[in-house]
């Protein structure tokens, strides 16, 4: 397999929202979960994003995991590596953007660039290198109140140097708007300067473009799916792929039982765990439960679920409002109640699945990562998308047999997004 563009995404959703961008923007893509045991054969395809979970582990285990991806890819034969970030840039000053950019630049031999957190399509736009979220500033916005990572400041130049042992520069609209020799230019000026890494504004999806131009002419870029739109649509107009994928074969009936496990606490997924109320079945998890008797809530958990999913889908959330997360971890601290649920919910899915699930919908990023790594699923080929930035995922090489999964970041689809995915996951 020799493949034309790899990536190293920072948790599972965020994966499966640059694959699916590859494959709409015409690359046959495979996501994997790590790098993949060498007995696992992948198909051919033009682009392989790595999925990690190193969004929120300490910087140094983040580039030991991430320099590892990159010499993979490499050695698959990939010319440029994305670095593939959330596109709300959620981090704190202690990494992980940062730090992994620069390791893989030092890796790559040296070079500039391009870091961009935009993807108009959802919302997410990068100006005067100031991060805009619907057209509120980030701090402003509420995705603000990340459970992990809060982000209370829009100047993304700012939050990148704070994390970073060098310069950051900003390449600014009027020079991305000149095109890719003037974007180029500027990123070309900055490293003589000094700064090695430049953030990107991008207002409009050609702007993503100009940027892909520029990306594809350099080793390493970071950025959220956006980028990714940008690398793909420069890659077939330079003729090295087809642009031919679709990913309609990977909808293939799997049959068996569907269930939903959500453990994000966005705005969206609780609004998405009350429509589907009305249409099926859904258990709401005590968080506090989980922490203080855990065995007993999930034992209490899966009896429920058992008992209904025979007659259809049901619905097992552990998600809970911004204030009662905020309670939960003050008293038991961030990471032990983060834990927590993610050990619960990827114990309730793999029993689900151990009974017969074979279509299964997640929500929320650390949640999909612990349901996967508890299921040992090493890949996923790319179906088409349920909803902007989420598409339907075919496993490859599970022990469990052919499943269809959509794993869902915490802010992303409608309110029926769970009913609409398993409509596609037959």
């Amino acid at each position: 397999m020799a493949i034309s563009l790899g990536s190293i995404a920072d948790d599972y959703t965020g994966a499966s929202d640059l694959a699916n961008t590859l494959t709409k923007n015409g690359l046959r893509t495979v996501q994997t979960v790590g790098i993949p045991d060498p007995s696992l054969a992948l198909p051919d395809v033009d682009a392989v994003v790595v999925s990690l979970k190193i969004r929120s582990v300490p910087a140094s285990d983040a580039v030991t995991a991430a320099t590892k991806a990159e010499r993979w890819l490499r050695q698959q034969g990939a010319g440029h590596v994305l670095y593939k970030i959330c596109s709300t840039f959620d981090s704190t000053d202690a990494g992980n953007i940062g730090p992994v950019t620069e390791a893989l630049i030092e890796a790559a031999g040296g070079g500039g660039v391009l870091v961009t957190p935009a993807f108009p399509e959802t919302g997410r736009t990068v100006y005067l290198g100031h991060l805009f979220v619907g057209g509120q500033p980030l701090n402003e916005s509420p995705l603000k109140d990340h459970p992990l990572n809060p982000m209370h400041d829009a100047n993304l130049v700012r939050v990148l140097a704070r994390q970073s042992r060098g310069t950051v520069g900003l390449i600014d609209l009027p020079a991305i708007a000149a095109g890719p020799a003037a974007a180029k230019a500027k990123l070309d000026a900055l490293l003589r300067t000094g700064a090695t890494m430049a953030i990107a504004d991008a207002i409009f999806e050609r702007d993503l473009e100009t940027l892909g131009e520029v990306a594809l002419e350099t080793p390493v870029s970071t950025g959220a799916s956006g980028l990714g739109l940008g690398l793909a649509r420069a890659l077939v107009r330079s003729g090295r792929i087809s642009g031919r994928a679709t990913g309609e074969d990977v909808i293939r009936p799997v049959g068996g039982l569907s269930a939903i496990i959500a453990g994000s606490c966005s705005k969206a997924t609780l609004r998405q765990i009350d429509v589907a109320e009305r249409v099926m079945p859904v258990l709401r998890l005590d968080p506090e439960r989980l922490l203080a008797a855990g065995p007993d809530e999930i034992a209490a958990a899966i009896s429920w679920a058992g008992e209904r999913i025979a007659a259809g889908p049901v619905v097992v959330a552990a998600s809970a409002a911004p204030e009662t997360v905020s309670r939960l971890q003050s008293q038991y601290g961030r990471e032990a109640s983060g834990h927590a649920i993610e050990t619960a919910t990827s114990i309730i899915a793999a029993e689900l699945v151990e009974r017969g699930v074979r279509r299964l919908v997640v929500a929320g990023g650390e949640t999909s990562g612990a349901a996967v790594d508890k299921l040992a699923i090493p890949a996923f080929l790319i179906g088409p998308e349920i909803a902007p930035g989420v598409p339907v995922l075919r496993t490859v090489g599970n022990a469990q047999g052919d499943m269809l999964l959509a794993l869902k970041s915490g802010n992303f689809g409608g309110e029926d997004f769970f009913t609409a995915a398993l409509a596609m996951m037959q």
